[in-house]
């Protein structure tokens, strides 16, 4: 096979890896269990794909972002490099037919969810596959102790039995140092192995800005700098009257969120994507797998809850190596809203009890059944009939999930299913006298056959494709058609879902253990006093902060963000004067005397230095000791 730097060359058409990529595929390329850690833009898909093209077999990769699959299968597909993806959605028969491909056609990308590795479908035809390794994007999923936690990143442990000796690869953008154990002992790591890339951005500048109206200054950030902009939101509702309110102050802006179709958020995504609109203003729905990389602001009108999940969507700016901004908005009032989240997200033990019970009643479900037992669930309808608060519900839900006791899935997506209602000689004879819905009928025959003693599934988009037209047009002729009594239409939705995991137990013997609810909420608050800590911050660098926080020791200010552009005292810039303060400490901290040539010696600024050191002798710091310059006793050996 080709070596590493050939591939890269004829594929990528790059002469050399970037940071850390080439310790990371020699790794994988040699049979280690390996975890990446390389924050937003620093080219983790090549980690991967680079070793698996230098190897036999197929690489299978797991991720929850549907539009990264997408993105990634079209852009290698555009390379040349043969890759298929499964996602919700695809109906079965497309689904196998990708399988196939992948053992009978030379397949080197195969994109999963974590959600699909236990179908019977998918381990069937795994069994005939030649897996060369297995990926694991988004890692941090799998870690309880993570601000992104997803139960289902939990079947990939018992899914590597059905690969004995065939190593993974787990890349994340954000992890702290207990994230990074867990991650390793979810994923049976054989041996530790992590490599790490600094999380600096120099580009970047972080900035808060701390304000009453958070609507004007959002204006004025936006009106002083130019670009592409993603603006995030916490809610639906805040996206929507949030791009109006851009909108009507001349600002182009589209708003994105999970509760959109995918054709609207196709048509949205390409707008912004195109330079159509400036601003995208989204909840955290949008941004994974979207590669615009000349983002040049990512604002935050709403804080997040945890540094990761903000360190994660402001590294979408300025993902071309040029300067960006990313913006914190910020008033009193967030304390009570992200405080409100604890609540909110962990109501008492006695309220998650009290929604086991009413769920039973929901589905008159007797103690002692239940077992594997799978229903649509409508949270609507549900708090309605038992008075609950949508949020509370919906967190006792999740609560309950994780104690074992059921799986609720918030939103799973069901294919669209058609019926024949005529006989098949009576249908094949059938003219609508409209063309249109004469050609959806031959479509559906066409690619799916039968539909007419039990229902098919099928793909509205798929269809799209085959009739050269739009997803929309297909649907209103399928409306049609089911009006007319020719066919039994079932539109797919995408609608949450109930399973019992265990028999239903009665409420009083239920037991939410700590790891389900103590430890999980300790996390939710240090992640949230995290954020305020970052957020009121007047006096450390916000690069700083944010690197320490995932295990960086740096002691270098960054220069770049709104405390370190502060004026100081010194008449140099604050982290100008941080940075100098630092060096000079390093010069004396020995406790020998040392002349002003060696403090003075670097000639480009010296002029800077003797301004850093005139403040800090003036404030005691440092010491003039028969013409040679001493630190003073109480700093040495700062920093701690």
């Amino acid at each position: 096979m080709k070596n590493y730097q050939e591939i890269l060359h004829e594929y990528w058409g790059y002469d050399s890896f970037r940071g850390i990529q080439q310790e990371i595929i020699e790794s994988i390329g040699s049979g280690h269990d390996t975890l990446g850690l390389m924050p937003t833009g620093g080219g983790k898909s090549i980690t991967f794909q680079v070793p698996a093209l230098a190897q036999e077999g197929l690489c299978l990769v797991i991720t929850p972002l549907i539009a990264l699959m997408k993105d990634q299968v079209y852009n290698l597909r555009q390379r040349g490099i043969k890759a298929a993806a499964i996602y919700s959605g695809m109906d079965r028969s497309d689904i196998i037919r990708t399988l196939e491909n992948c053992i009978f056609g030379d397949y080197k990308f195969l994109y999963v969810s974590p959600e699909r590795l236990d179908t019977e479908i998918f381990l069937t035809k795994l069994r005939h596959m030649n897996i060369c390794f297995i990926t694991v994007d988004e890692a941090h999923c799998i870690s309880q102790w993570g601000y992104d936690f997803r139960p289902s990143y939990f079947k990939i442990a018992d899914f590597r039995q059905f690969l004995p000796g065939k190593p993974i690869l787990a890349l994340t953008a954000t992890a702290t140092p207990p994230v990074v154990k867990d991650i390793q002992q979810k994923l049976l790591f054989a041996e530790e192995r992590v490599f790490r890339m600094s999380f600096e951005r120099k580009n970047l500048s972080y900035v808060v800005r701390t304000t009453i109206n958070k609507d004007d200054m959002l204006l004025h950030i936006l009106n002083r700098t130019e670009g592409s902009a993603i603006v995030y939101a916490r809610n639906r509702i805040g996206t929507w009257e949030t791009a109006e309110f851009l909108r009507e102050h001349g600002i182009s802006a589209e708003f994105y969120h999970a509760g959109l179709t995918n054709l609207e958020k196709d048509e949205r995504q390409r707008k912004w994507m195109n330079e159509e609109s400036r601003v995208m203003v989204a909840t955290n729905a949008f941004g994974m797998g979207i590669d615009k990389p000349n983002v040049r602001l990512v604002i935050h009108v709403d804080m997040p809850d945890s540094p990761e999940a903000y360190f994660q969507e402001a590294g979408r700016a300025g993902r071309d190596g040029k300067q960006a901004y990313a913006v914190l908005i910020y008033n009193g009032h967030d304390q009570a809203v992200v405080e409100k989240r604890i609540t909110d997200t962990f109501p008492d033990k006695e309220y998650i009890k009290k929604v086991y019970e009413d769920l039973a009643s929901y589905y008159q479900m007797a103690v002692g059944d239940g077992l594997n037992c799978t229903y649509e669930f409508h949270l609507e309808a549900f708090c309605r009939t038992f008075k609950h608060k949508r949020v509370l519900a919906n967190s006792a839900l999740k609560i309950l999930t994780q104690a074992g006791y059921i799986d609720y899935i918030e939103e799973m997506e069901t294919v669209s299913r058609v019926l024949f209602l005529p006989e098949r000689e009576e249908l094949y004879r059938l003219h609508t006298q409209e063309p249109n819905l004469d050609a959806t009928l031959q479509a559906i025959m066409r690619r799916y056959g039968g539909g007419f003693s039990d229902y098919i599934f099928i793909s509205e988009e798929m269809l799209s494709r085959d009739m050269k037209v739009t997803r929309q047009q297909v649907y209103d002729w399928l409306l049609t058609l089911g009006q007319r009594r020719i066919i039994h239409y079932i539109p797919g939705k995408k609608s949450p879902y109930v399973t019992y995991t265990q028999r239903r137990v009665d409420s009083s013997r239920l037991v939410i253990p700590p790891f389900a609810y103590e430890e999980r909420k300790q996390v939710l608050v240090d992640h949230i006093r995290a954020m305020l800590e970052y957020a009121r911050s007047t006096s450390r660098c916000r690069s700083q902060m944010l690197l320490r926080y995932f295990g960086e020791n740096s002691y270098h200010q960054c220069q770049r963000c709104d405390v370190c552009q502060e004026s100081h005292a010194s008449g140099l810039k604050k982290g100008e004067f941080e940075n100098l303060r630092q060096e000079m400490i390093e010069l004396l901290k020995d406790g020998k005397p040392h002349s002003a040539d060696t403090l003075l010696k670097v000639p480009d600024r010296s002029e800077k230095f003797r301004q850093a050191l005139n403040y800090l002798i003036n404030e005691g710091d440092i010491r003039i000791d028969e013409g040679f310059f001493v630190l003073d006793p109480r700093l040495l050996g700062f920093p701690e």
